[in-house]
């Protein structure tokens, strides 16, 4: 092992939040010795890629569309789920794209996004009470003793799947899924049949006429399916992204191969914790999510540890302050942060602050409070002059019941019908389309203006 790569032994000794407590310390030696045998998930150079293109994000130059599943499990890496999920992604990121005509840069939360913190250790249901799920990385779904148990072996699993994963969104994005002729069908079919018709009829003709005009002026197919598309999770686990760590042979310096961006959480991101020592020596770009209760001191003092080089590009904030306090909480973060010189991302993350438990029991999110806290955060980047650099959302391509409101306005009787997440209640289909087109209107609105090419937002540079 490098020494440029902290051992577990250490990581463990500094304190690392929201691990499990597996019961047979030599089967997670094992599992981790067979995870260092393995080949990397990603590779360093797309991580610096990708870094480049959140350069241009935290310029004013890009947007940052960042979605996908609250929890992926492993029963449901199938290829008819990764694709819906997929191409509302793309979807979502061709209206952005017309709207901002600023590339939009799209990382997934995908393939390895297996493991969440939990709030308690434990679960209790009537007189039961077993430890809490932790992800399919973790332990199994279902209320038992034997599923509940932490398992190492769940590690290799996530190895896997995540490998069959990638795979399969590489050849989804290289092999003409992305056209944005058929992107763009499909978006027009969402605003025929829904109840929003009225109020997006007027972007959707706009890039259909974009569209047009780009087949007209004879614009290489190549411009219409080349897009690049990046994976990213929270980097929660310490035995598997130590082991997914290595070195880069063109630089000599330490990389996370387990996804091209990770996060930090909320629970997780204490200065002295493991996880800010193991991922402050990595060179992937890294997220960074903060709370209403995040002081301004804190958040830069973070930065200091995780963008020591002030690197554009290297560090996202991604703001899950809850509807009703961003406009409160937020500015003197980013004046804090700003002040210091980082130039990092800002990213609206409207989901975690807004959930809540419907009177049925079910966990849930309303949607007009998801519009409300994207609403709040444009404001505030309004009011202080500063780029609101993207958007993170936990979505499904599925027609699930799990957030209240939207186009479908499903109520809370509803949920019943389709409510299949495994921890946190996602967007469907139709109610992340129209978020697209509600965040397009923001961009459109407060966007400078670069020029009346109609082209320009869609040229080669990718669906970016």
């Amino acid at each position: 092992m490098s020494d440029l790569i902290p051992t577990l032994e250490h990581l463990r000794s500094i304190g690392a939040a929201q691990q499990p407590t597996y019961p047979d310390a030599a089967a997670v030696g094992r599992v981790v010795a067979e995870l260092r045998r393995r080949p990397p998930l990603v590779f360093a150079g797309e991580a610096d890629a990708l870094k480049s293109r959140l350069a241009e994000a935290s310029a004013g130059r890009a947007f940052l569309l960042q979605a996908g599943d609250c929890a992926e499990t492993f029963s449901n890496v199938r290829a008819a789920s990764i694709r819906d999920t997929l191409r509302v992604q793309l979807s979502m990121a061709m209206v952005l794209q017309y709207a901002a005509q600023v590339p939009v840069v799209k990382v997934g939360r995908i393939a390895g996004q297996y493991a969440k913190p939990r709030s308690s250790d434990t679960e209790t249901r009537d007189d039961v009470t077993l430890p809490s799920y932790r992800g399919d990385a973790v332990n199994g779904l279902a209320f038992t003793p034997e599923d509940r148990v932490h398992d190492p072996k769940r590690l290799v699993e996530v190895y896997n799947m995540s490998a069959a994963t990638l795979n399969l969104v590489r050849a989804f994005v290289q092999g003409g899924f992305a056209d944005l002729r058929s992107l763009h069908s499909w978006n027009s079919a969402f605003v025929r049949n829904s109840n929003v018709e009225a109020r997006y009829e007027a972007l959707s003709a706009e890039i259909e006429r974009a569209l047009a005009f780009m087949v007209a002026c004879g614009v290489d197919d190549e411009a219409f399916h080349t897009i690049d598309f990046y994976a990213s999770h929270e980097a929660l686990l310490m035995e598997y992204e130590q082991a997914l760590t290595r070195i880069d042979s063109r630089t000599g310096l330490p990389y996370g191969t387990s996804g091209h961006m990770l996060w930090i959480g909320e629970r997780t991101r204490q200065l002295d914790g493991a996880h800010i020592d193991l991922l402050r020596r990595l060179r992937n770009p890294l997220g960074l999510k903060v709370g209403p209760k995040a002081a301004p001191e804190d958040v830069v003092a973070l930065a200091d540890a995780l963008d020591a080089d002030h690197e554009p590009g290297r560090l996202t904030v991604i703001a899950r302050m809850g509807a009703g306090k961003v406009r409160d909480a937020l500015p003197a973060i980013i004046e804090g942060v700003e002040a210091s010189g980082h130039e990092v991302v800002w990213v609206c993350d409207p989901m975690h602050g807004n959930t809540f438990s419907t009177s049925n029991g079910f966990k849930t999110r309303a949607f007009d409070q998801v519009l409300e806290e994207v609403n709040g955060f444009f404001d505030v980047h309004e009011q202080l002059g500063t780029w609101p650099g993207g958007i993170h959302i936990e979505l499904t391509g599925s027609d699930v019941t799990e957030c209240v409101g939207g186009v479908d306005d499903l109520a809370e009787q509803d949920l019943s019908n389709r409510y299949e997440t495994a921890c946190d209640p996602r967007l469907n289909r139709n109610q992340s389309l129209e978020l697209a087109f509600y965040v397009a209107e923001r961009l459109n609105n407060d966007r400078i203006k670069r020029g009346s090419n109609p082209v320009q937002a869609f040229e080669a540079v990718e669906l970016a």
